[in-house]
This record gives C-alpha cells, sequence and structure tokens, in this order.
C-alpha cells in the first residue's frame, strides 16, 4: 500500500517551507544586530513569524482531508497515524534545514534589513527587489556553510537553558496541534468529533501565546543589549542558537507525544 499520496506529498513539502520559514526567522534579530538596526529586525521578524504562522492555518483543511482519502479494506487509524508521522518527520526536515541555511539568511538578512530601513520600511519593496533574477544572483552570493566557528563563546553561562526546555515543549506542541486534533476526532464519538478538530486552534494558540510571553520578549532584550555593548552578542547568538536546536528537539518529541496528545484533545473537547 503505498502511503505517499499526491496529497500528503502537497501537504509535507508546504509543512516542509513553512518550518524552515519559521527557523530562519530567528537569524533576523542577529542580522539586525550585526547592523545595528534592531527595529527593522524586528518588523522583518514579525513579518515572517506571521506569515508562517497564518500559513499554518491552511493546514488544518489539507490535512483533514486526508481522512476522506483512507483506501478501503485498510486499518484507518494506523493509516492515517503513519500518515501523520511522515509530516511532523518533514516539519523536523524543515527545521534541519533551516539550520543549515542559517548562516547564508544571517548574510541575506543583514542586507535585508538595510534596504528595508532605506525603502522607510515597505516590506512589499524590500520584496520586491529580492525575488527577481539580481536578487537570486544575491542569494547564491550570500550562501555559507556552517562553521564549528560560528558555536564559539556559546558555553554553559551564555546558553539559555530555561528557555531551551521551554521551547522544545511549546515546538512539540505547536508541532501535533492540528495533527492531534484531527486523529482525536477519530478517537471519539462522531457527535464530538467537529468539537475536537476545531479545539486545534486552542491548542496552536496557547503553544503562540506562551512564545510571546516567555520567548520573544527575551531575544527583544538581549538585541537591545546588544546594539549598547557589542561584547553582549554572544548572548544573542547563544539565544538564537537554542531556539533553533530546541525547536529541532520538539519536533522528535512531537513523535513522542503524538498519540497520547490525541487522546487528551479528544477527552478535553469531550468535556468542555
Amino acid at each position: 500500500m503505498d502511503i505517499l499520496s499526491e496529497r500528503l506529498l502537497v501537504i509535507a513539502i508546504f509543512i516542509l517551507v513553512v518550518t524552515t520559514i519559521e527557523t530562519l526567522a530567528y537569524s533576523t534579530r542577529l542580522s539586525g544586530a550585526r547592523v545595528g538596526l534592531i527595529a527593522s529586525a524586528l518588523s522583518l521578524f514579525n513579518t515572517l513569524v506571521v506569515a508562517s504562522r497564518f500559513s499554518t492555518m491552511f493546514q488544518q483543511p489539507l490535512t483533514g482531508k486526508l481522512i476522506a482519502e483512507v483506501p478501503e479494506g485498510v486499518n484507518r487509524l494506523e493509516f492515517l497515524e503513519n500518515q501523520f508521522r511522515i509530516l511532523i518527520g518533514f516539519t523536523t526536515v524543515g527545521v534541519l534545514i533551516g539550520i543549515i541555511l542559517f548562516p547564508t539568511f544571517i548574510a541575506i538578512f543583514s542586507r535585508a534589513i538595510i534596504q528595508l530601513s532605506n525603502e522607510r520600511g515597505s516590506i512589499v519593496t524590500l520584496t520586491k527587489k529580492w525575488f527577481n533574477l539580481k536578487g537570486m544572483k544575491r542569494v547564491v552570493l550570500c550562501f555559507r556553510m556552517p562553521k564549528r566557528g560560528f558555536l564559539k563563546g556559546i558555553n554553559k553561562h551564555t546558553f539559555p537553558k530555561r528557555l531551551f526546555i521551554i521551547n522544545i515543549l511549546i515546538s512539540a506542541v505547536y508541532t501535533v496541534g492540528v495533527l492531534a486534533a484531527i486523529y482525536g476526532s477519530l478517537l471519539t464519538e462522531p457527535k464530538y468529533a467537529q468539537a475536537v478538530v476545531l479545539s486545534s486552534g486552542i491548542i496552536n494558540g496557547i503553544a503562540t501565546l506562551l512564545l510571546t510571553l516567555f520567548i520573544d520578549p527575551k531575544a527583544s532584550v538581549l538585541a537591545d543589549r546588544v546594539t549598547k555593548d557589542k561584547n553582549k552578542y554572544v548572548f544573542l547568538k547563544s539565544y538564537s542558537f537554542a531556539m533553533v536546536t530546541s525547536k529541532f528537539a520538539g519536533t522528535i518529541l512531537a513523535q513522542l507525544i503524538f498519540i497520547p496528545a490525541a487522546y487528551y484533545v479528544a477527552w478535553f473537547a469531550k468535556w468542555l
């Protein structure tokens, strides 16, 4: 039985692209600190994050249609579990691609932030300048392979261990939010199925709120400190490294909590 259907492949590529963008967004603050334009960097960061998080709204209806395409004569739950685990796996790959491209996009965003400042904050104009043949050539010239030197200065004193753990948990919840809700709708009575599916908005909303309350403010404070004291750059670099590696670990943890999360969502929606 071929589990890689055309729809699954489309959803997987969609998740791959969105997750890569989310991961690369963490490089914008490093770029802003390098060129001394933190406010412009935050504007670019917010644009990328809002775009990627908005895109996840399309994941629910796309993924939900997989239920209707389960072949006859197979175990429905087992088949869908395998498909959903493939999608979680693509999330992990998306983070890994983002980590590999991290040095490249620090260079790209450094140039983009300077241009954004010159264009008086116009994201549209900036996009036009980069999404053309000349812009693509600049992207190629900015390509950098990850080097061990990037880790210089990152140690137990600069590494934010608490934020690392928190972001692993948040990333895991955010990764399985939609998938656990859809799978959970099959684990409950039909009359509760719609409530279970719609509860994914609550799950992702809570994860987004936790990111906004605990993760993003820390980065902004560190970025401000770097503008005043360049010696603090290592702390911002440690933070960015912690966020992308914890996001990677979170997607792996998502594989472990997927089924328990689905059962919990089914129970939670039933007793709302």
